[in-house]
């Protein structure tokens, strides 16, 4: 499986095809999925373009995206940085009205289990972000961990050679835990393609789009989230 992501954090200083509204993500998403992706990965902006996780701007980015894409699951950031307060992002999650099909949970947040909790209590499904053996051992400690979607391991210095080894890390825990949950492996700038690579070896899903990285294998910088998922399918294909 190929996910799309498709802004992240990045402004359009990073790169000018990033998309903001709920049209441009909407028309962005569409792009990306004709070109190849399965599901997709957004950061939810506000009017103003400044990442949010309020009940109108969830509505609005989800059912322009569905209405573009229908069936196709997607899942929207709960990152700390869009709102670093535990009780403000929970009240806004069972807020929300339209609902995402899972959210994405980076277990180095110093409340990971209780957006979780948060989630699960609105059927929402939960891919668990993991970036180092002390974040897979917090989630394996956590009850029900394995009622998640996924294990989302992100790879994110460069680290030439060792990528793997990371990796291979992080599943140590999870297969010592007896998790056998799916996972989907990404980085981010120098390690978003070493990552996706390795994803197609070891044979776990994978992620591409301008949050990660906006260069092509060639080092020229890719027009936008549709020539990064071209990339990543013709790449799938010589596997």
């Amino acid at each position: 499986m190929l996910q799309a992501c498709l802004n992240g954090s990045r402004t359009r200083e990073d790169h000018p095809a990033i998309p903001y509204t709920p049209y441009e993500i909407a028309v962005d998403a569409e792009k990306s999925i004709t070109a190849g992706a399965a599901e997709l990965h957004i950061h939810v902006r506000d009017q103003s373009g400044k990442e949010s996780l309020a009940p109108e701007d969830v509505a609005a980015t989800l059912l322009a995206v569905r209405e573009r894409v229908p069936g196709i699951p997607i899942g929207i950031s709960t990152t700390w940085s869009i709102l670093p307060d535990s009780a403000a992002r929970m009240k806004l999650l069972h807020s929300w009205v339209v609902l995402p099909d899972y959210i994405s949970i980076n277990m180095d947040e110093p409340d990971a289990e209780w957006i979780i909790s948060t989630a699960f209590a609105k059927g929402i499904a939960v891919e668990a972000g993991i970036r180092s053996e002390a974040d897979a051992e917090r989630f394996v400690a956590m009850p029900g961990f394995d009622a998640c979607l996924r294990v989302l391991i992100g790879i994110h210095d460069p680290d030439p050679g060792k990528e793997s080894a990371i990796v291979r890390r992080i599943r140590g825990v999870l297969k010592r835990a007896n998790c056998h949950l799916p996972i989907l492996l990404h980085g981010s700038h120098q390690t978003m393609w070493p990552m996706y690579i390795e994803a197609l070896l070891q044979g776990f899903d994978g992620r591409i789009g301008l949050e990660d990285g906006n260069m092509l294998l060639s080092g020229v910088t890719a027009a936008d989230n549709e020539e990064l998922v071209m990339t990543a399918k013709l790449i799938e294909g010589r596997f």
